[in-house]
């Protein structure tokens, strides 16, 4: 218990966790009402696995309709959205789904949460970016194929805007998924690159949203229902599970891909790590890994990870007694509990490389005149830039950067 807390917690409607929970869908659908339904993916899944076809025929058998729209695309654009968004009304024929199901990564969730917003009356996204004005999106049910993003229990669908390549957020607690049903069997056939990036993020997630600003710092600007409301002892309890289980089977899911143990943890790391940060929030890692990836376009999970031991350094003077409770998940001692702390950052890099990961900005492709766009890019995601439990967070950021493209660490001797 911390007694400071102010805790604003808003978990999917109902989770479901298994191998093979995926047979659940049709039945549970049907008992709750659902007769028309938009099931967002890609072209993989529906060319490469049996799962769509399954899914439409079992849904069929209970009395519901669903339309597949296989058009995702990774990083979903604004334009992407607008485009489905205009193809499945004119395919629905004046029809109006009473739900979207989201099968894939991030990126198709995330369309599928925009797609919730606009399908109803055929709006352009962009009416819906910072606040939804109100709206009530259909309800979302997702079926994450990787594990990693957490997108299935979160508040927020993020989409790059190609008129200028930066990406926006479209939040609000109303796009959380009425259902979030995790099958670790749809991740069994990621190949070893997916599973590593996808992997490192949830340990992103789980790392930045424990060490994140406190609950009772959280900046709400008045509003009765935020998605994010900083770090709460609630919150800490799933990112120290979350940690945990990426510690004992990240690599392992990455050099063994056949390992259904491994597997299966990496699923409950990466929805518990979602748990965490789908109400405590992010800061800096995130924060810097989105003006890395506006720079080299490179995947979220690695954007995250070469930044993630320089983030980790600079926190080990605000987040001490964190770092030490790290460094006892990791097994990590030192001479005194300062050396100890400093020797999380350092871990963590190293876990980093043995994912095959590039640990430092210089070898992700960054040259060193880019870095003082990068700093003012970072700096301008202002709701993580705030979150960052530092007091010079420009100047934090600038050092952070810095040692990034060196590859320097304090606990490095």
């Amino acid at each position: 218990m911390r007694p400071e807390d102010l805790v604003h917690f808003c978990p999917p409607g109902r989770l479901i966790i298994g191998c093979g929970a995926r047979h659940q869908l049709p039945e549970l659908l049907a008992r709750l009402g659902y007769r028309r339904g938009v099931l967002v993916t890609d072209s993989f899944f529906t060319g490469h696995t049996p799962w769509v076809g399954e899914y439409r025929e079992a849904a069929r058998r209970h009395g519901i309709d669903t339309l597949v729209y296989d058009g995702g695309l990774p990083d979903p654009t604004t334009t992407l959205c607008d485009e489905a968004t205009a193809s499945v009304r004119e395919r629905l024929a004046g029809a109006a789904p009473d739900h979207v199901i989201a099968l894939g990564g991030g990126s198709n969730i995330d369309l599928a949460k925009a797609l919730s917003l606009t399908l109803p009356e055929g709006r352009p996204i962009a009416a819906f970016t910072g606040d939804i004005g109100g709206c009530r999106p259909l309800p979302l049910i997702a079926l994450p194929t990787t594990a990693g993003t957490g997108s299935e229990a979160t508040p927020g669908a993020i989409l790059l805007d190609p008129a200028n390549a930066t990406k926006i957020a479209v939040m609000d607690n109303e796009l959380r998924p009425r259902i979030a049903l995790i099958d670790p069997e749809f991740t069994y056939t990621c190949p070893p690159r997916v599973t590593a990036d996808a992997g490192i993020d949830a340990f992103t997630h789980a790392i930045e949203s424990f060490l994140t600003l406190d609950s009772a710092r959280f900046e709400r600007g008045g509003n009765p229902d935020p998605g994010y409301t900083g770090r709460s002892a609630l919150t800490m309890l799933f990112a120290r599970e979350s940690m945990r289980l990426c510690f004992a089977w990240m690599e392992r899911a990455y050099q063994l891909g056949d390992d259904t143990e491994a597997r299966i943890g990496m699923a409950y790391a990466s929805l518990y790590a979602a748990l965490s940060y789908g109400s405590a929030g992010l800061n800096a890692v995130h924060g810097i890994a989105y003006a890395v990836a506006g720079q080299t376009h490179k995947s979220h999970g690695s954007t995250n990870a070469v930044m993630l031991p320089y983030v980790l350094d600079a926190l080990c003077d605000s987040r001490r007694s964190e770092m030490l409770e790290i460094a006892a998940l990791m097994g990590l001692t030192g001479e005194t509990p300062e050396h100890t702390a400093r020797q999380v950052p350092v871990a963590v890099r190293e876990m980093i490389g043995r994912l095959d990961i590039p640990t430092d900005l210089r070898r992700f492709g960054i040259a060193r005149e880019q870095l003082d766009a990068l700093c003012a890019d970072a700096l301008g995601v202002t709701r993580l830039a705030k979150a960052m439990p530092v007091e010079d967070v420009e100047g934090t950021y600038r050092r952070i950067i810095d040692n990034a493209w060196e590859g320097r660490l304090s606990g490095c001797r």
